[in-house]
């Protein structure tokens, strides 16, 4: 069978803002969708595998580019706030479900983009039916030093679109892989600097997050790696263990780094996202005004 292949979209955003998004069509009759959100730094083109593994599976996955990032070059590295973050994801969730409403959608946050997934679901939980945390940024191990946030504070009332570096900039942080540290190293669309708008949103996400953990009712599922030098995964683990969801489900990876798709054997945790996926994404029954609404067995 020919390898699937991704469609190249642009969604524009309520404000204007031209979204590019990777999407990667089931190959068979569609029993879901998967948004997958990515981190701060990566984009779409990380994730090539991933979404080749989903559509083999028969879910539709879409990658949307944060704005600013990746292949969106305008605004490089600025958000002008926390909730036009969000906004963006709400609105491409409502795109997707607009044209399929009983096609149940399913929600991932990679690192930085676990932020973003969990206020997301927070916010609108009857746009999510299932939620899935992959070495989610939540409770983070790096970080700007003392000083890089004084300078931020300031241009937070001076000049919000002045650049600060990302804590990110070695390779070894997401992979041991030798060929795909050269590729982050090399990737002319990763991100690598951030306005200290999109600094002050993180910070005020940050804020959010610790506040939404008893709104999370989705099933919700935790991946994490054993080696990752991001993630602080026991706090991490401690943030999941509060969250309301009843279905709750966590996978541990003890030689998993960062960035699971860069690991010697990256088809695995697709392999068992999709496993965890599958029972819970239920068909949406239709309400009144025809739009889908989860099934009672879906929470």
């Amino acid at each position: 069978m020919p390898e699937p292949s991704p469609q190249e979209q642009t969604f524009r955003a309520s404000d204007g803002y031209p979204l590019q998004t990777t999407v990667w069509p089931a190959e068979s009759e569609a029993c879901g969708h998967l948004v997958v959100l990515h981190g701060v730094q990566s984009h779409s083109g990380w994730y090539h595998r991933l979404g080749a593994n989903l559509a083999r599976a028969g879910l539709t996955a879409s990658f949307p580019n944060r704005r600013g990032s990746g292949p969106n070059q305008q605004d490089r590295g600025h958000a002008p706030t926390a909730r036009r973050l969000v906004d963006d994801v709400v609105e491409w969730i409502e795109d997707v479900r607009s044209r399929d409403p009983g096609l149940p959608v399913g929600l991932a946050g990679i690192s930085w983009g676990g932020k973003i997934a969990v206020l997301t679901t927070a916010r609108r939980p009857d746009l999510v039916d299932a939620l899935a945390l992959i070495c989610p940024g939540l409770e983070p191990q790096v970080g700007v030093t003392f000083r890089e946030k004084l300078k931020i504070a300031k241009a937070v009332f001076t000049d919000r679109r002045k650049t600060f570096p990302i804590p990110l900039a070695d390779p070894a942080l997401f992979t041991d892989s030798p060929e795909k540290q050269e590729f982050i190293r090399n990737d002319p669309l990763s991100l690598r600097d951030a306005t200290a708008g999109l600094l002050l949103a993180s910070f005020l996400i940050d804020r959010s997050i610790k506040r939404s953990a008893k709104k999370l009712h989705r099933p919700a599922l935790l991946m994490l790696g054993g080696r990752d030098r991001i993630i602080d995964n026991a706090r991490t683990r401690a943030y999941f263990d509060r969250i309301a969801a009843e279905d709750r489900s966590v996978i541990e990876y003890p030689e998993g780094c960062h960035t699971f798709e860069f690991d010697p054997d990256p088809d695995r945790y697709a392999r068992d996202l999709v496993g965890w996926l599958q029972p819970r994404l239920k068909p949406r029954e239709a309400d009144a005004s025809g739009r889908g609404r989860p099934a009672p067995s879906a929470i």
